[in-house]
């Protein structure tokens, strides 16, 4: 079965790439494109409406006083002084205000004609019903998100996206409200990157949510954008806002974070002290200071690591006899 075009505003929807194409049998997508629409200098607009409803009145009144001089009424003057006094009133009705960062996207009985950007007083076409459109950059932070990591950890994750229309004929009429379009999308892609990556790893061949957030916003910013472009919407930045494990598991992540760190502390420990112990052995063989045998320095190795690695302050005890005693 296929589908009849009837609107010139819709596109084959196999004539789109496959990624893009609506899931329907016969579903149809918006194709329109921002486009200038006709404006002039609303001064020069309200000035001409003057001139014409002076005109206007002029003519009636000049043919009110012809018909008290004559007693014939000069029904052409009338009806002209009424053309052009209408006239005024069309032209008067087309001035629209348009002030900084705003639009107003203009509609033909219906038919997109144009978006006028021209800020100020501005004449568009008269007969026109006119849609304003913010292009300022707005921002939102999406609502907390509970999703698994990649790990399979409930987390808790929330984002700031900061965003702004550049074609106001999309946001007006491929998308049904893209304020709240954007808003479900930028979730959407969140919760999918989010799944995406562990909330925390030790390898560093890894990009984790909290290790590499650069990395990871980057990712989300481009997926927002991938999806909210049919919009006519453009994606400035997206930040990671709020990241946190869910509080059924906070408290056992945090044990696994403070065992790690004392994991790695001890091994650092250990390190440091085997480098002295050795530098300390060398030392007094190259000094020749004193000349240990295997049991001998097996015993100050023993000696020296408690001291090094132990968490409390060492006790020495003085021996007054030989080495040997």
């Amino acid at each position: 079965m296929s589908t009849q075009q009837t609107h010139d505003e819709t596109i084959d929807p196999q004539a789109a790439p496959p990624s893009a194409r609506p899931v329907g049998h016969q579903g149809t997508r918006v194709d329109v494109s921002e486009r200038p629409a006709f404006a002039v200098d609303g001064f020069l607009a309200l000035g001409l409406s003057l001139l014409l409803f002076v005109g206007g009145v002029w003519l009636i009144v000049s043919g009110a006083l012809a018909a008290n001089e004559t007693g014939q009424p000069p029904i052409g003057r009338f009806v002209g002084g009424a053309v052009v006094i209408l006239l005024a009133a069309v032209v008067a009705s087309a001035v629209v205000i348009i002030q900084p960062g705003q639009t107003k996207v203009i509609q033909f009985f219906g038919r997109y004609v144009g978006t006028a950007r021209r800020t100020g007083l501005t004449m568009v076409m008269p007969f026109t019903s006119k849609r304003g459109v913010s292009v300022r950059v707005n921002n939102f932070e999406t609502n907390v998100l509970k999703v698994n990591d990649a790990d399979g950890n409930p987390v808790e994750i929330a984002a700031i996206v900061v965003w702004q229309v550049v074609d106001t004929a999309r946001a007006s009429f491929s998308v049904e409200h893209y304020e709240n379009f954007v808003r479900a999308q930028s979730e959407s892609a969140l919760r999918h990157v989010a799944i995406s990556h562990p909330y925390d790893s030790d390898r560093e061949d890894v990009e984790s949510l909290r290790g590499s957030t650069d990395v990871v916003s980057g990712e989300l910013a481009r997926e927002v954008a991938e999806r909210v472009v049919v919009a006519g919407v453009e994606v400035v930045e997206v930040r990671i806002s709020h990241l946190a494990y869910a509080p059924e598991i906070a408290q056992a992540m945090l044990q696994r974070q403070q065992a790690s760190a004392i994991v790695a502390a001890r091994s650092r420990i250990v390190e440091g002290a085997v480098g002295m112990v050795d530098m300390a052995l060398a030392r007094l063989e190259e000094q020749d200071i004193v000349a240990l045998d295997d049991e001998r320095k097996a015993a100050m190795v023993s000696n020296l690591l408690v001291v090094l690695c132990g968490e409390s302050k060492a006790t020495p005890i003085v021996n007054t006899g030989s080495l040997y005693q």
